[in-house]
C-alpha cells in the first residue's frame, strides 16, 4: 500500500509554533498532524455512533417494527453460545 499525502495547509505562524512546542520527544510535525487527523476521525465516528444510539429508540415507532423481549433474549443467548463455542 502506497502512502498518500494531504495537501499543504497554510496556517498562522503562531499555530505552527504552538504545535512545535507541544511535540513530544521524537515526534515530528508530520506524525503530530497524522495523529491529530486520526483522533479527529475517531471522535467523529464516536459522535455519529452516539447520535445513532440516541435515535435508535425511535426506530421501532418510525418503522412500526418491534421485537419481543423473548426474541431479543433468545438471539442474545444464541450469540453468547456462539461466542463460547468460538464461532
Amino acid at each position: 500500500m502506497k502512502n498518500a499525502a494531504f495537501p499543504a495547509v497554510c496556517i498562522d505562524p503562531e499555530l505552527r509554533d504552538a504545535a512545535e512546542q507541544s511535540l513530544r520527544d521524537g515526534e515530528t510535525i508530520a506524525s503530530f498532524v497524522e495523529q491529530s487527523i486520526r483522533d479527529s476521525i475517531a471522535r467523529r465516528h464516536q459522535r455519529d455512533l452516539g447520535a445513532r444510539a440516541r435515535a435508535s429508540p425511535d426506530n421501532p415507532r418510525r418503522t412500526d417494527r418491534y421485537a419481543s423481549s423473548d426474541a431479543v433474549l433468545e438471539r442474545l443467548e444464541q450469540m453468547l453460545a456462539a461466542a463460547k463455542a468460538g464461532v
